[in-house]
């Protein structure tokens, strides 16, 4: 099997973005990549493969491919798509208040991993219109890409994230039953990222999920590949990551504001998740910080 790699896909200045159109795609065998796709179905008709699964595919058709999983196209009728190629780690996105929303969860957080699931079921259809504007805004992502003038990075990180909340907030508007169970799962995500300073209980995250606890730890864990509370664990060390970069507040106040009770447990857990103490990580992004200067 091929895996594809950074380089090999992505410009020589290394920004984190790139777009290939296939119209019509051709085949290809099936690959992996070292990065992620967003799959948006343009035209026409074809199989998608993962491994021993595959699911029809059908214009209007968008969803995730994470980059270790495997997956090809077959029966190809015509199969038009356009592929957005990025490497989330090296954006670095402020998702402002994209992270609240149920729909950009169950799109690139939950949908990928419920994919099998639900028979590919609970992917995201476009309407003629929304397929329109989303094309468009790939289309003009795609011609920041190719010009690449002065200030194209901020222009085409900006398009991106606007054609990213487009797509949240469309499957936010979904119909389906099975993207209904995403979105709740969603909603749940979008709880924690809003609320992860305070006291959070299982069983009033099952019942925003409307699940039976037992349910819904099995259903979050499948999704997101840990429990809910390392989870929020994970949310808010990174959430003091940021407040230790950017602030002057000393660690154990850090440590309450974002949820903590004992600074020594989030020092433990800072070193657990980010492989440095909370002093020793504001340091090195201090001196950083200096040497860019």
């Amino acid at each position: 099997m091929r895996v594809l790699s950074i380089h090999e896909w992505f410009h020589a200045d290394g920004f984190p973005i790139a777009v290939e159109r296939r119209d019509p795609q051709a085949p290809f065998g099936l690959h992996s990549h070292d990065f992620a796709e967003l799959v948006i179905i343009t035209g026409g008709r074809g199989m998608h493969v993962t491994g021993q699964d595959s699911w029809e595919l059908t214009t209007g058709d968008v969803f995730v491919i994470a980059g270790d999983r495997p997956h090809d196209y077959l029966n190809l009728d015509q199969l038009s798509l356009i592929n957005i190629l990025f490497v989330a780690e090296k954006l670095n996105l402020n998702l402002f208040d994209l992270s609240s929303l149920a729909g950009y969860h169950a799109l690139f957080t939950l949908e990928p991993a419920y994919r099998r699931q639900h028979q590919f079921k609970s992917r995201l259809h476009l309407t003629a219109r929304d397929l329109a504007a989303v094309v468009s805004l790939a289309e003009q992502l795609e011609g920041e890409l190719r010009r690449r003038e002065p200030g194209f990075g901020f222009m085409a990180t900006a398009t991106f994230m606007q054609l990213t909340g487009f797509l949240a907030r469309c499957y936010h508007r979904s119909s389906h039953p099975d993207g209904h169970s995403l979105l709740r799962l969603g909603a749940v995500l979008s709880h924690l990222e809003r609320s992860y300073a305070e006291p959070l209980y299982l069983e009033d995250l099952a019942a925003k999920a409307k699940m039976p606890l037992r349910s819904f730890l099995r259903a979050f864990h499948r999704a997101t590949g840990c429990s809910p509370l390392a989870y929020l664990i994970q949310l808010r060390v990174n959430r003091g990551a940021e407040l230790l970069r950017n602030g002057r507040d000393s660690v154990t106040d850090i440590a309450f504001q974002v949820g903590f009770s004992d600074s020594n447990y989030f020092a433990r857990q800072f070193r657990k998740i980010l492989g440095l103490s909370p002093r020793e990580y504001r340091h090195q992004n201090q001196a950083r910080l200096i040497g860019d200067g």
